[in-house]
């Protein structure tokens, strides 16, 4: 084997993420690991690239011991990771952060911007990636901060390369355009290891699957031998089918919220739609679309943001979180861990955070109750932690996503927007998370979904509204809703047909 894990364990606070796991990667394959979040699948890509020591155990690589104690000791042994979460300097530049620890100097102290610039672009070229590499990171979408980090990791021209959920926030055509980069990749002679819910990608992608449960390793399959049925029995220990319950909601009832001619300079222009009570109201686009930035100005956080909103047939001002939250309205943002969470506080104080004007008793906060509404959705939402009291920051991003649908749930309200609600969360606990929007809407809750992935949009959604350069371009029934008409009209290919 040209990868050797050997008895890898790990723990994080009491909570063991690895447990004896030993598996072998042969040299130029796609290696594919899937688990339940919290199996410990991120875990082992970190080791492997330096970020975490184990706890016991080894590595090797063509059978040598090898001992990390940083990135950099992984990078120095051809070792790259494109992580699922923003891992560069927000504050940098693009090119200061495809630059990092390896900066272009002239007669050796001169910082050489140029060539920081030129560098940066080839490497972005590279995967067919066009951005100002001036703009600082934080300026950035999520998806554009994903392909950053991809081709910084291909650009280290590494011999190894981890991918955790790296099209966790990519639209159609960019995973597509990755897929191939990955094709090509293999074909160059490097060996990847491929971590992903998304059970397509690693059929089409993985010469093997190895299969994490619980921290532990059940088995690998080659490529011929997995089926969806087969993996989802691995991972959780049950069928595919007891997890995807069907049908889902389709009610019309009052209108819950009205937009009219809604624009925000260089966001979006003339938006109007409305949104039923009992409705599921999908936001199709390929990343710039405009579809997060809406559901921002909705929620309050555009102060450029104008035109009509109505909730309830009340006018809705513009440019204030607190109207929006007072009025019903939730979202839950696509960034978790900047938007969604405070990662260093405690679960629980993360769940009743949206509604602490709930929970107070003659000005004080009723911790019982608290610990008690934290607990109920823990329970609900299957979130692995060491307990209520364990920091965010120690779940893994699956389980930070549940606690920020947790937030908004234990609130309530009229309106939810859900922008990439199932982004880096497993199979059982995306079809759980399909099952809450359902009964949400079920409900009398009027939702709007956000999701680059179409299947998604398509069975969860009664209807779809495709935005495209920041205009609604055209509406799809549910029965209307074929990925071939979505695509065409985010892609503006026959668009009037299509429409």
């Amino acid at each position: 084997m040209f990868i050797e894990f050997r008895a890898i364990t790990k723990t994080f606070g009491g909570v063991t993420a690895l447990k004896d796991v030993t598996l072998g990667v042969e040299r130029c394959e796609c290696h594919g690991l899937m688990g339940e979040n919290g199996a410990g699948k991120s875990t082992l890509g970190r080791i492997l690239a330096g970020i975490h020591k184990p706890d016991g155990g080894e590595i090797a690589i063509e059978s040598k011991r090898q001992l990390f104690n940083s990135p950099r000791d992984a990078m120095n042994a051809g070792v790259a990771m494109v992580h699922q979460e923003l891992a560069f300097c927000p504050d940098l530049s693009v090119a200061e952060n495809l630059s990092l620890g390896r900066y272009p100097r002239r007669f050796g102290m001169v910082l050489d911007r140029a060539e920081m610039a030129r560098r940066a672009e080839r490497l972005l070229g590279a995967i067919g990636v066009r951005l100002d590499v001036w703009q600082d990171m934080r300026a950035l979408s999520t998806a554009q901060e994903q392909l950053v980090q991809i081709a910084a990791a291909v650009g280290a021209d590494p011999r190894i390369l981890i991918f955790d959920e790296p099209t966790s926030s990519l639209s159609e055509p960019e995973t597509q355009a990755l897929f191939e980069l990955i094709e090509d990749l293999k074909k160059r002679g490097i060996t990847m290891i491929y971590v992903s819910h998304r059970m397509p990608e690693l059929f089409r992608l993985c010469d093997r699957i190895s299969v994490l449960r619980d921290g532990h390793y059940v088995g690998t399959l080659a490529r011929n031998e997995v089926t969806p049925d087969v993996v989802v029995r691995m991972m959780i220990g049950r069928s595919l089918q007891e997890y995807f319950p069907q049908p889902l909601a389709e009610k019309h009832e009052d209108v819950v919220l009205r937009v009219r001619n809604l624009s925000s300079p260089g966001r979006f222009r003339n938006v109007s739609f409305e949104v039923r009570a009992g409705e599921i109201v999908g936001l199709a686009g390929l990343v710039g679309a405009g579809r997060s930035e809406v559901a921002k100005a909705l929620f309050g956080l555009d102060p450029h943001a104008r035109g009509e909103v109505e909730l309830d047939g009340k006018p809705l001002a513009s440019g204030s979180v607190k109207n929006a939250m007072r009025a019903g309205i939730a979202l839950v943002p696509e960034d978790r861990k900047r938007q969604g969470c405070v990662l260093g506080m405690p679960c629980r104080a993360n769940v009743s955070l949206a509604m602490l004007d709930q929970l107070r008793r003659a000005g004080l906060l009723d911790r019982r109750r608290e610990k008690q509404v934290a607990a109920k959705y823990f329970d609900q939402l299957r979130i692995k932690a060491a307990s209520v009291e364990a920091p965010v920051m120690s779940l893994s991003g699956g389980n930070q996503q549940k606690i920020v649908l947790a937030k908004w749930l234990a609130r309530g309200g009229k309106l939810m927007i859900v922008d990439e609600p199932t982004r880096g969360v497993d199979v059982g606990a995306k079809a759980a998370i399909h099952e809450l929007i359902d009964q949400l809407a079920r409900q009398g809750l009027a939702v709007i979904l956000i999701s680059s992935e179409l299947p998604e949009l398509i069975n969860l959604s009664t209807r779809i509204l495709v935005m495209r350069e920041g205009q609604i371009v055209g509406e799809l029934s549910r029965a209307e809703a074929t990925q071939e008409a979505v695509l065409r009209l985010m892609a503006g290919v026959k668009a009037e047909r299509a429409a």
